[in-house]
């Protein structure tokens, strides 16, 4: 497909990256977290780390080739590409001298593939208004997006960044910024910024967490747009939620507001990317708990809405404290053979609560959610959007099936015993994990730490694992086994199978908050504190 920018014809084509990389959040814009690697093992054992130096054992390990030491929180999805592994998170390691560890930073770190040593940070200090826009110690919640020698990421401080993947270690200030503050080979080269707080009048809500992807030159991208810090009011309801931007040099090509005053509470879900039916279509996950699919090209230098669809019930109701039925979206949609699928979640300091997963068909257009709100009084006129609650029953207002719904199943949880009631493992719970989809199965977790396997042609269970601790991640599906972690830091890997077959279940030593990803023969693990880079019959290298 070929459109026009700024008045010169390029193509749109979503090129997947090479098999030897993984070059963004999901592997690719379709989010399916699916890996070609090949002979991944199943059998591992993370080391043991002096606890005096903090530095590793490899003789305590088993087919761990090396491990580098990150912060001590680390929230950020490990990507590999151009020979590096890329990783978010905090300063609690301190690998920069004028950045000691007693110094609170975002952190995105580069670290060699061939022995995880480290190559570069960049930085991001903390924001002087505090938690209300960037939570302490939380640093880089995001996966960068890297093609050749250029990576782009959303930064703590509600930035958008092009980085040079070598830093300074080429010799040279690329630009236009170059003004760094220091050029020494363990710093970024940083090659443009867009502040969309500055910029935009963006205000996230604690922290910016989305993983950009994008097309050819264009890049999509969650502002992450919230409520202040009273959790009631937008400091600017009218700054954009949703943002397509050149990758060349940061230029917002569109931007959109939805979902204007309508955010619950924050905006941290990450876009997707895919043609459907000959569209390009940018999908974003909303902080009111619909998601929304725009032309990728725009129209005239604006945005051009081609649906959405709200993923609540529309008479669940949001309230402050986390006791709400009317969740937001955390995790990402992920494009299967054109259809979309996205689950609801919340902010997990509010804990855990029902949850609803969607398939959709993206080829309609309008408003094609499973319900509209309308009142008795005139029920053919539909209820306008409402932030709270759609459909406040006692005020003689109704949910009725859409006619122009797209959904084509819906999966709640599933009465499997025929007792009236959804039991615990019966039950989809919230979620800020996405779907991984392959060979007519949807596995996902949810934040009560079930993990689902479905048929993802009608939605209905085939088996549910209780991992008895709180999952914040999303499964990798590679070489026939799908793998899992936990806040307990274990890793279940099962078979990839329509029967629940449990392969092996190892301890990484500490919280698992990531996803596991898999490139060429090797699995990339983080826990809160170390990238492990996990290989048949590794021996181990110690690059700290």
């Amino acid at each position: 497909m070929k459109f026009f920018l700024h008045g010169i014809m390029m193509a749109v084509v979503a090129v997947p990256a090479a098999a030897a990389e993984w070059n963004q959040w999901g592997g690719s814009a379709i989010r399916n977290n699916v890996s070609t690697a090949k002979n991944i093992p199943t059998d591992w054992n993370p080391g043991e780390f002096d606890s005096a130096t903090g530095n590793w054992k490899p003789e305590t390990s088993k087919n761990v080739a090396w491990v580098a030491a990150l912060g001590s929180q680390s929230y950020g999805n490990p990507v590999v590409a151009s020979g590096k592994a890329f990783v978010g998170t905090n300063n609690g390691k301190g690998w920069l001298k004028r950045y000691p560890a007693e110094v609170d930073l975002g952190c995105l770190l580069a670290f060699d593939i061939s022995d995880g040593s480290f190559l570069w940070q960049d930085s991001s200090e903390k924001l002087p208004t505090g938690r209300v826009h960037d939570w302490p110690l939380q640093g880089i919640c995001c996966a960068p997006l890297v093609e050749g020698d250029r990576l782009w990421y959303v930064t703590s401080r509600g930035e958008v960044k092009c980085l040079d993947t070598e830093g300074f270690r080429d010799g040279e200030n690329d630009g236009p910024f170059t003004s760094e503050m220091a050029e020494e080979k363990n710093e970024a080269d940083v090659v443009w910024v867009l502040n969309m707080m500055k910029q935009l009048g963006v205000s996230q809500h604690n922290m910016c967490s989305c993983s950009v992807t994008g097309v050819g030159d264009l890049l999509f991208v969650i502002t992450g747009n919230g409520v202040d810090e009273g959790h009631i009011n937008l400091p600017n309801f009218n700054a954009p939620s949703f943002l397509c931007v050149d990758k060349r040099d940061g230029t917002v090509l569109w931007a959109d507001n939805s979902p204007g005053a309508n955010v619950l509470h924050g905006q941290w879900s990450s876009p997707a990317y895919a043609e459907i039916a000959g569209v390009p279509q940018a999908i974003f996950g909303g902080g009111d708990g619909w998601v929304y699919a725009f032309d990728a090209r725009g129209e005239n230098g604006r945005s051009k809405l081609l649906w959405k669809f709200d993923c609540n019930p529309k008479t669940s109701k949001y309230t402050l404290g986390g006791r709400a039925d009317r969740n937001h979206i955390i995790g990402t949609p992920v494009v299967y053979e054109e259809l979309v699928y996205i689950a609801v979640g919340e902010d997990p300091e509010h804990g855990e609560g029902v949850g609803h997963l969607w398939c959709i068909d993206p080829t309609k257009r309008g408003d094609i959610s499973s319900e509209i709100a309308v009142s008795l009084k005139d029920p053919s006129k539909p209820l306008p959007h409402r932030r709270n609650q759609a459909v406040i029953e006692e005020d003689g207002e109704v949910a009725r099936p859409n006619p122009a719904s797209a959904a084509i199943w819906h999966y709640p949880g599933l009465d499997a015993d025929g007792n009236g009631k959804l039991d615990f493992e019966e039950t989809m719970h919230r979620t800020c994990g996405t779907v991984v989809i392959a060979e007519g199965m949807l596995f996902v977790a949810d934040f009560s730490g079930l993990f689902h396997c479905l048929d993802v042609k009608t939605g209905k269970p085939l088996w549910t694992h209780d991992m008895l601790a709180a999952s914040w991640g999303s499964p990798l599906i590679v070489d026939g086994k799908v793998y899992i972690g936990d806040e307990d830091g274990d890793i279940t890997v099962f078979a990839l199978g329509k029967e629940k077959e449990i392969l092996a279940e190892v301890n990484m030593g500490n919280s698992v908050y990531s996803t596991p990803i898999a490139v060429g023969d090797t699995l990339y693990i983080a826990n809160k504190s170390h990238l492990f880079a996990i290989r048949e019959g590794a021996q181990p290298l110690q690059k700290e």
